[in-house]
């Protein structure tokens, strides 16, 4: 392993049993520690020397084969960072987890040029190193603007490859809490319901038989008369997912505007579910459990993201009227 001013890190690798018939990518991540999606992004700027003259991702490699991977300074992210507070849950210095709140955009976007997570967090980590070739913080799952909850953060690219392997492979323990319509009188179910991109309304998901595979996991915890509180456990990860098995069920969730119809409740509410939930502002959702194996120093990380003010409201008037 060497480097120079101009050139970069030289990472010097040879291929071992444990490699032989993978695919490049897939063996230079594991020896090097870098993601797959940067090897990919190394291989196709021609950073990558080995035995053959053309060197794809897809290859196979044989054990005993040599390989040298020039990784260049990480570029800057073309981001001001932003004095964003945030609510950590934990950190260290390869990674931390947040509680997100609800109405921020994760990733910046058409229409959230500011304010998002990653600048809050290019702001709280000055000295990112860098990710996939970027100087800019790890994002290996995501929360909706208006979901709230705990949420993983790379700041090294070792954990940035560990938590994305973590999510592939649905090695992490996800719960989250949701408000819905609906009393129903069974106690605990598993959706299995493939999801994919609805036929007609593009920004929305729905379920249907062409869609990936998407499994969660439903625990009524508190039934309130036409009312329920739930404990989801995600096993899958596809896009808006609890949001749409439950809508899936007739079982909205309350305040999402997206995959519920407009509803106010009437006098049949008692007061102050009543008003309180004619207040909602946004769906009544929230990641609260956020569990994994560190993937760098392998201690167990076990995170519990505090109910928010809206949703704890929404608790305690739904108590309040149902006792």
């Amino acid at each position: 392993m060497n480097s120079g001013p101009d050139t970069g890190q030289v990472l010097a690798v040879e291929t071992g049993n444990l490699q032989d018939g993978q695919r490049l990518d897939q063996a230079l991540s594991e020896l090097t520690g870098l993601s797959r999606s940067h090897i990919q992004q190394l291989l196709k700027q021609h950073q990558v020397e080995g035995p053959y003259s053309h060197t794809k991702a897809s290859q196979r490699v044989k054990a005993g084969e040599a390989y040298q991977i020039t990784v260049r300074p990480p570029e800057p992210l073309n981001l001001e960072p932003e004095a964003i507070a945030l609510d950590i849950l934990f950190e260290d210095e390869h990674l931390l987890v947040i509680n997100k709140p609800a109405g921020i955009v994760v990733h910046p976007s058409a229409g959230h040029s500011k304010g998002t997570l990653v600048h809050a967090l290019l702001h709280h980590c000055p000295d990112l190193p860098g990710i996939n070739g970027i100087q800019r913080p790890g994002i290996v799952h995501r929360l909706d603007k208006d979901t709230s909850g705990a949420l993983a953060v790379a700041k090294t690219e070792a954990a940035h490859h560990g938590l994305s392997g973590l999510f592939a492979r649905h090695d992490i323990k996800r719960q989250y809490l949701a408000w819905c319509r609906g009393a129903p009188n069974w106690g605990q179910r598993r959706i299995e319901e493939p999801i994919g991109r609805h036929r007609t309304q593009r920004k929305k998901m729905s379920v249907i038989e062409s869609g990936k595979p998407a499994v969660t996991d439903v625990l009524v915890e508190r039934r309130y008369q036409d009312f329920c509180r739930l404990r989801l456990t995600l096993h899958t990860g596809r896009t808006h997912q609890i949001r749409v098995h439950l809508s899936h069920l007739n079982m909205p969730i309350l305040g999402d505007q997206t995959y519920a119809r407009a509803f106010k409740p009437g006098k049949q509410v008692p007061e102050p579910a009543r008003s309180t939930i004619a207040g909602l502002k946004r769906q009544a959702l929230h990641a609260e459990i956020l569990g994994f194996l560190h993937p760098v120093t392998g201690q167990q990380v076990n995170c519990i993201a505090p109910l928010p003010a809206d949703l704890q409201n929404l608790a305690d008037a739904l108590e309040a009227s149902y006792e």
